[in-house]
């Protein structure tokens, strides 16, 4: 079974029970949307009238909330169980949200510099290749525009398991080839689901590669002294499991300029 059609199902079974993604925006999260997607200032002060890619984020939460802070908003996303939420959800509150399912490295019914933000939550995981999920977005984002995205990080899909001494064991190669086998530790793993290990030369470098600099990146605390053994907060206190980035897009003529007179060693 190929990993589309697989994580195509898991997800969908995620949906129909209502994991915590699934989780719909609240009327509260609603009255002020940007405060809730932009906990760091990264959007700018308006999005009213922007057109806002939500990219493999179905599930009711984020196209809700740029929609209700004005946006013009498309959600993409493999599961078709995730995008009946947003759908519904919009429905309910009046807001309109255009609904495209597709998998996150083919955007091709989008049309070029369609989009002046693409936000995209933890998913380039479940795609063997993140470059072309990345050339994907150069393509369908004005230059100038704005990348922000979340990701696995390659140490935390390394671990297996604790030993003895509740360590936890980092049982898989960093260059791993192909989809990640089933581990004990499932901590930050989606069940079901087939996921792949992206290096760091491949998160950051490859986003440079394809026509973005990164403008800020930080790394979400899932750490809590106080959690017991085994939960993800007693894990989050020893590997950071997810990287956030900020990236905008360079047009090509700056680029070109920008490599023909830097000097690099």
């Amino acid at each position: 079974m190929s990993h589309l059609p697989q994580n195509r199902a898991a997800w969908n079974r995620l949906a129909e029970n209502r994991s915590q993604f699934t989780k719909l925006a609240t009327d509260e999260e609603c009255r002020n949307p940007l405060q809730t997607l932009d906990s760091r200032g990264w959007l700018p002060a308006s999005v009213e009238g922007k057109s806002v890619l939500c990219l493999a984020s179905g599930g009711g939460w984020q196209s809700i909330l740029y929609a209700a802070a004005g946006a013009r908003v498309t959600v993409v996303d493999l599961s078709n169980k995730m995008l009946q939420l947003d759908e519904q959800e919009a429905r309910r509150r009046g807001l309109q949200v255009k609904i495209v399912e597709t998998s996150m490295d083919d955007l091709s019914m989008l049309h070029e510099a369609e989009f002046d933000i693409v936000h995209q939550p933890v998913s380039t995981c479940y795609v063997p290749d993140i470059e072309a999920v990345y050339r994907e977005i150069a393509r369908v984002l004005r230059p100038g525009g704005l990348y922000i995205s979340q990701h696995k990080t390659p140490t935390s899909l390394q671990i297996t398991h604790r030993d003895q001494q509740n360590r936890y064991v980092i049982g898989l190669e960093y260059y791993q080839q192909g989809a990640l086998p089933k581990v004990e530790d499932r901590a930050y793993r989606e069940d079901g689901a087939t996921e792949y290990l992206h290096r760091w030369d491949q998160l950051v470098g490859g986003l440079c590669r394809t026509g973005f600099v990164i403008e800020d990146l930080r790394e979400p605390l899932r750490a809590d002294p106080s959690a017991p053994v085994g939960h993800f907060r007693y894990r989050g206190r020893f590997v950071a499991p997810y990287v956030r980035i900020k990236a905008r897009r360079i047009s090509e003529e700056i680029g070109k300029r920008e490599s023909s007179t830097l000097w690099v060693p």
